[in-house]
C-alpha cells in the first residue's frame, strides 16, 4: 500500500511566504541597477547641453567629484560650482558641441541595497577635443528612496584634439590650468595615453570571484619638474592603487 506524505500547511504558507520575499528581493535589486545606471546616464545628457544646475541635483549633499587630475570638490554646491565656473553658465552655447557617450556600464549594489557602484566607460566629443574617461561612481539610496550619486570619479585614459590620438594625445589633462581650485589634491597622479593607467574595479572577476591587481607601476605625472622632490612624491602616489578590494566594498581610497 502506499503511503503518501502531506505538507502541513503552515509549512507549505512558510515556502511560498520564503519565496516570495526571495522574488521581492530580486526584483527590488534590479530596479536599483536600472535606476542607478539612469542616474548615470543622465549625468552625460546634462553635460551635453550643459544643464549644471539639474545635474548638480544628481549628487547626493555631501558628494564627491573627480574628473581628471584636477583634484576632489566636495559637496553639491562645490559640484554645480565646478560646472559653471569651469564650462559656463547653464545652457547649450552657440558654436559648441559635447557629446557625452557612455558604454560598457557595470553596476553592483551592496547587500543592504543602500550603496552602489559602476564602472562606466564614457567618450566625450567636445569642440575642445577628444577624451575617454573611465568612470568608478559611488550612489547612495535616500531615505527617499531614490538614489544620487555620492562620489563620481572620472580618470581620462586618453585626451587628444581633433587632428588625432594617433599623434596629439596629450599625456596629462593639465588640471591646474582652470578655475576652481579644488578642496583636496587628486586622489592619484598619474599619466594618460601613450602611458596608462589602469582604473582599479570595484568588484572582482564575476567567474573566478578573484580580484584583479592591475599593473601598478610609475603612473606619476608631471605633477612638478623632473628630479623635485615633489616628482619624486607623485610617482609613489600611483602605486597606491592595487585593486584587491572585494564586491560589494567601493574603490579603495
Amino acid at each position: 500500500m502506499a503511503i503518501t506524505l502531506s505538507t502541513p500547511a503552515i509549512a507549505q504558507e512558510q515556502g511560498t511566504d520564503a519565496l516570495l520575499d526571495q522574488l521581492d528581493a530580486r526584483i527590488t535589486r534590479l530596479e536599483d541597477m536600472n535606476d542607478i545606471e539612469r542616474v548615470q546616464r543622465t549625468y552625460g545628457y546634462f553635460v551635453d547641453k550643459g544643464q549644471w544646475t539639474h545635474l548638480s541635483d544628481l549628487f547626493t549633499e555631501d558628494a564627491t567629484l573627480e574628473i581628471g587630475g584636477k583634484g576632489i570638490f566636495v559637496g553639491r554646491d562645490r559640484v554645480l560650482e565646478y560646472m559653471q565656473t569651469a564650462f559656463g553658465p547653464d545652457g547649450a552655447n552657440i558654436g559648441m558641441i559635447t557629446n557625452h557617450m557612455q558604454f560598457q556600464p557595470i553596476v553592483n549594489v551592496s547587500p543592504d541595497g543602500e550603496t552602489g557602484w559602476i564602472r562606466s566607460r564614457a567618450w566625450v566629443m567636445a569642440s575642445s577635443g577628444w577624451g575617454l574617461p573611465l568612470y568608478e561612481d559611488a550612489f547612495e539610496k535616500g531615505e527617499d528612496g531614490v538614489w544620487r550619486m555620492s562620489r563620481l570619479t572620472g580618470p581620462f585614459t586618453m585626451y587628444s584634439s581633433w587632428a588625432g590620438w594617433g599623434e596629439n594625445a596629450l599625456n596629462n589633462t593639465w588640471p591646474d590650468k582652470f578655475d576652481p581650485p579644488p578642496d583636496l589634491p587628486p586622489s592619484t597622479v598619474y599619466l594618460t595615453y601613450p602611458a596608462y593607467y589602469i582604473i582599479p574595479f570595484h568588484y572582482p572577476n564575476p567567474v573566478t570571484g578573484e580580484a584583479f591587481a592591475p599593473d601598478v607601476a610609475t603612473v606619476g605625472a608631471y605633477h612638478r619638474p623632473p628630479g623635485t622632490p615633489e616628482q619624486a612624491e607623485s610617482l609613489t602616489v600611483g602605486r597606491q592603487a592595487d585593486g584587491t578590494q572585494p564586491i560589494a566594498l567601493p574603490p579603495k581610497d
